[in-house]
């Protein structure tokens, strides 16, 4: 069997199709180009959502659920949500039921006890979708690269910029040398241009995506700077071609989404960035 006809076959795991999905970003039609973007970014609201929910938050027809399933060769959207299915059917506890008890309001409770609980819930999905996402051979490799940076330059603008700036504080403390880009003089691409390929720099962005910190990222790396970024998916505009990225989805609590994963893993890369440089 030749590997045309491995692709003509549908993915029966959810790896498979999600790689498949990524690999055909560029050819597939701007309308099934929309469901694959939103598929990889919230596969468990595709795993047990329905047709017309789906539907209405990738912002297309129902229609386009069918054609998109076919085109990776299933024959209808109910087969290709199998495969999302599938994907959870080993964790301790049921999706829907947590999904339920996360969004509920338990009778008696005050509204402090239900926020605490649903943001604590949300966190806890964001660090697990983490651990699932990435790799440990990544973050050997992020630490590596920026390790070997004299100068570390810090990315993030909006919603990343705790981020950024936590990791500007944590680097301080650990002796590595790094810039916080964000400066209220408005000079960033002055400071951005003194970066070398010697350097490095860490770009941080979510959907929808901050226009000056992709305009950092593109000017740095034009120029030859290895970048480390994190974003929430592998269409995004981000990912650089020079360089490591990490994909982290932060999980919503009433459409407010914490910077939980994100964190964990920023400092993961602080700490092991100050183990390289030991030696450690």
């Amino acid at each position: 069997m030749t590997s045309d006809d491995n692709d003509a076959l549908p993915p029966r795991d959810f790896w498979s199709l999600r790689n498949r999905m990524v690999s055909r970003k560029d050819t597939l039609p701007k309308r099934l180009a929309q469901v694959a973007i939103y598929a990889v970014a919230n596969p468990d609201d595709v795993a047990f959502g329905t047709a017309a929910s789906i539907a209405e938050k990738a912002e297309v027809q129902p229609s386009t659920l069918v054609r998109f399933a076919q085109a990776f060769g299933y024959q209808g959207f109910s087969d290709l949500q199998a495969v999302f299915q599938d994907r959870l059917r080993d964790r301790t506890s049921n999706y829907s039921e947590r999904l339920s008890s996360l969004r509920s309001h338990v009778a008696g409770d005050s509204k402090s006890a239900t926020l605490f609980s649903g943001f604590c819930k949300a966190a806890e999905r964001s660090v697990g979708s983490l651990r699932e996402r990435v790799q440990v051979s990544q973050i050997d490799e992020a630490a590596a690269l920026l390790a070997r940076a004299e100068t570390i330059y810090l990315i993030g603008q909006r919603r990343s910029f705790p981020v950024t700036s936590y990791m500007s504080y944590a680097f301080g403390k650990l002796g590595v040398k790094s810039i916080l880009v964000g400066s209220a003089q408005g000079n960033d691409p002055e400071t951005l241009s003194f970066a070398t390929p010697r350097d490095a720099a860490i770009a941080i962005s979510f959907t929808p995506y901050a226009s000056a910190t992709l305009n950092y990222a593109r000017q740095i790396n034009e120029g030859g700077t290895p970048l480390v970024v994190i974003t929430d998916s592998p269409f995004s505009p981000l990912i650089p071609k020079l360089g490591v990225w990490f994909e982290v989805v932060e999980a919503d609590y009433e459409g407010f989404r914490s910077l939980s994963a994100s964190m964990a893993l920023a400092m993961t890369l602080t700490v092991a960035v100050a183990e390289a440089r030991r030696g450690g």
